[in-house]
């Protein structure tokens, strides 16, 4: 594997220091797990940071006991339970504290495959993403092992995910397998963060404000006997209002605070022109109903030409955000590429 190590440095810019690259394990009821986890960790990687989030089956004491045999990993113990956006911020901000460079988040328990990691740290190296993500979509094989009610909820999450964070090209947001280079991360403002399950989704709104580019990365799902702690009625409104907060966030930054373009005006004349053909035509029609007076053709095309110009503005819109992706990493934008 150290070999390995120096393949990835040969395909990083000619200009390059030696990347350090760390994993953090946020570790919450995978006690049985965690083992079989951290065993796995390929050796390029120099740091592995376990965050025990006051689990009650203290999975830190697993990696307590192995670190004699790897000096790589770092425990990091949380005295109150911070979910696992908390325990991610405390890794995160420790590899920040120790110089690393791109920093690789993997759940212990035992769903992500490390051997994949070289997939998601290559993109990075080369410069050609800031932010990769693991997507269980990109082969339909796995819809029959993905559970029914996770495979439902990704699907709802994504195109929710999509609006609020206007990376329109990514999917399975949810997906807790990622990597992330430091340029990108000093730039999250780690105080406002969700420390809870909208932690990933949050991620990407972050991400999409500051300009960085992500990429998803292949791979297949492992579900053997470890229990989700996500339950999805106890958790679908708190996401909905999260994704509704980001939405109208980023729309409000990026097209009439950061930037004003037609676009701005695309959306502004569309919502505009819809609002008012709905609302002109329902008082028509209500009042026609009431009355018994058919409404004039003319009160009737301008309630509908209102309605379809105004969602023609609003596709444009759409379509001008959905191009509207970062394409350029923080990398080059650092190095005036």
């Amino acid at each position: 594997m150290r070999a390995y190590k120096k393949s990835l440095m040969r395909a990083a810019p000619k200009s390059a220091n030696p990347q350090k690259i760390a994993v953090v394990i946020p570790a919450y009821k995978v006690a049985r797990q965690l083992e079989a986890v951290l065993t796995a960790i390929p050796d390029f990687v120099d740091a592995i940071y376990v965050v025990d989030d006051c689990c009650p089956e203290d999975s830190g004491a697993v990696a307590e006991r192995l670190k004699p045999q790897d000096p790589r990993i770092t425990l990091i113990r949380h005295a109150e339970n911070q979910g696992v956006g908390g325990a991610m911020l405390s890794g995160y901000q420790r590899a920040l504290d120790d110089g690393c460079h791109i920093i690789v988040k993997i759940d212990g328990d035992g769903q992500m495959n490390p051997e994949l990691l070289k997939d998601f740290v290559l993109p990075i190296v080369r410069g050609e993403a800031d932010y990769t993500k693991g997507n269980r979509f990109h082969t339909l094989d796995f819809l029959s092992i993905m559970p029914r009610r996770r495979l439902l909820g990704n699907l709802i999450l994504s195109f929710m995910t999509k609006m609020s964070s206007g990376y329109w090209s990514v999917f399975d947001p949810t997906n807790g397998y990622t990597c992330i280079s430091s340029a990108a991360l000093r730039l999250i403002p780690f105080d406002k963060m969700s420390r809870r399950y909208f932690f990933e989704s949050d991620m990407l709104f972050r991400l999409n404000i500051v300009r960085a580019v992500v990429a998803d990365v292949p791979m297949d799902a492992l579900y053997a006997d470890e229990q989700s702690s996500l339950r999805v009625r106890h958790n679908i409104i708190p996401f909905f209002k999260g994704h509704c907060r980001n939405f109208y966030k980023r729309i409000v930054y990026n097209y009439f605070l950061r930037n004003f373009s037609v676009a701005s005006l695309q959306l502004l004349m569309g919502m505009t022109l819809l609002f008012f053909g709905l609302i002109f035509g329902l008082y028509h029609w209500a009042d026609s109903s009431y009355t018994g007076v058919p409404a004039t053709s003319g009160t009737v095309m301008i309630a509908a030409l209102s309605i379809l110009v105004g969602i023609q503005m609003l596709l444009g819109f759409v379509n001008y955000d959905v191009a509207n992706q970062p394409d350029k990493p923080l990398s080059q934008m650092e190095s005036g590429e």
